[in-house]
């Protein structure tokens, strides 16, 4: 793991990198702890590869070496390593060994070094999401492979920028999760994602590969007459993180989870979204009510900070910094009372498009799927198709259309094609038939 270095100078402010242990504010017998762990696990014995281990300065993880030396758990193997610089090598001595297994059966966490929640909650402030400013022109960019209203954009681009709760309500098929996901793109900065972070002697992990994106890093050029001014490599470096949920969240996902064989914690979804987006998706096909879903959101949203608990019971404040976006297809008064409305601070409804934006998105995606346009079929596809739905237009319909004659064109063998038969075929798959089954 090589250091990492700053952004460009309008980006986010990165964390400094620690200079000495005092500045670490961890408990020393926990760091000393980790460094044993890490050195037992991974088998490193030179303080540049502990170093890049634990994710810590060398003259720190000096500091480390030379207080578990003094406490006879560490020792000099008394010969240098060639392939490191010749640098010293050093061995856990048989207290260090034992006490190392036993540090390992009160907590299996090795490696990267935390960041005290104090400190974190400083980097939160730095790249907080209420902090970013987002232009039309962002916006209209990030959503370019949509067809919206400009009245849309005009009731996003503030939400956005105000970097508050959002709910999306309309009817389904009509672009609520790309909307989010524009949003998402919308925002082109990084943020500093903390590898683990600390409290009351705890380590809760919070990056995700799954949920955060590391950014790629430019290494730093030893030779280079100016170094580039390095960040604390205890976080990753990532795109501003995009946690999205459906119908399979549930309350006690927004808890922390504690694995009892590790006796370690790892963060919520909502913790490792921090500074960026958490998307709550099909909200009202949930095991819980949305209601109770809403009423676990009330504090965070309100005091931007949420409560969370140890297995011992003990409650503590973490940073709540995220953009909350709530979709549903159902009208909002169906599924919240005005108390909880009032909490969300932008209500958005997202419709479907009349018929001149329709005809431009079938066109688009009629000519990214390389299916020629035919007039005849399209006037009987407005003619006599949608006069039967009593002409509600929805996103979705274009796709799935245009996917529907390219299946049947395959099964035929003919050429990509558009005719009004073909627009019939297809439109017997858009909607199953009200009747009743005979059992």
């Amino acid at each position: 793991m090589n250091m990492q270095t700053t952004p460009p100078p309008s980006g986010v402010q990165p964390p400094p990198p620690p200079k000495s242990i005092e500045e670490m504010l961890l408990p020393i017998v926990m760091m000393r702890d980790i460094l044993l762990k890490t050195m037992y696990r991974k088998n490193v014995d030179t303080v540049s590869d502990i170093s890049k281990a634990v994710c810590l300065p060398v003259p720190v993880v000096q500091e480390l070496v030379d207080i578990a030396r003094g406490q006879l758990l560490l020792e000099a193997t008394g010969t240098l390593n060639a392939n490191n610089g010749n640098e010293m090598g050093y061995q856990l001595t048989d207290s260090g060994k034992a006490r190392s297994l036993d540090a390992l059966s009160q907590s299996e966490y090795f490696g990267a070094m935390p960041v005290p929640l104090n400190k974190y909650r400083e980097q939160v402030k730095r790249q907080s999401i209420r902090n970013i400013t987002i232009t039309r022109q962002q916006l209209t960019e990030a959503m370019g492979h949509l067809v919206l209203p400009d009245t849309l954009l005009d009731q996003l681009g503030p939400a956005v920028g105000a970097g508050r709760s959002i709910l999306m309500y309309g009817p389904p098929g009509n672009g609520k999760s790309s909307i989010s996901n524009g949003i998402r793109d919308a925002m082109g900065d990084k943020v500093y994602v903390p590898r683990a972070i600390e409290y009351a002697g705890q380590v809760i992990t919070v990056y995700d590969p799954i949920v955060h994106s590391a950014a790629e890093v430019e290494e730093d050029d030893p030779n280079a007459l100016r170094r580039r001014r390095t960040f604390d490599t205890r976080y990753v470096r990532c795109d501003r993180p995009t946690v999205i949920t459906g119908g399979e969240l549930r309350l006690d996902m927004l808890d922390l989870v504690y694995n009892a064989n590790a006796r370690t914690y790892q963060a919520p979804l909502q913790l490792k979204s921090t500074g960026g987006i958490f998307i709550v998706d099909d909200l009202g096909r949930q095991e819980e009510p949305p209601q109770a879903l809403i009423n676990r959101w009330i504090v965070p949203l309100e005091e931007s900070k949420d409560i969370l608990a140890l297995q011992s019971g003990e409650k503590f404040e973490v940073p709540f910094d995220t953009l909350v976006i709530f979709s549903t297809n159902f009208h909002p008064n169906e599924i919240f009372d005005q108390a909880a409305l009032r909490r969300i601070f932008f209500k958005i409804k997202v419709d479907g498009p009349n018929q001149s934006d329709f005809l431009k998105i079938f066109a688009l995606v009629a000519r990214a799927k390389k299916v020629p346009l035919d007039e005849p079929s399209l006037i009987h596809l407005l003619e006599k198709k949608y006069p039967t739905i009593k002409n509600i237009y929805a996103n979705y319909q274009p796709v799935f259309l245009i996917d529907q004659i390219r299946s049947i064109c395959d099964f035929e063998g003919i050429p990509y094609q558009m005719t009004p038969d073909l627009i019939d075929r297809a439109w017997a798959n858009l909607f199953v038939k009200d009747e009743v089954i005979v059992k």
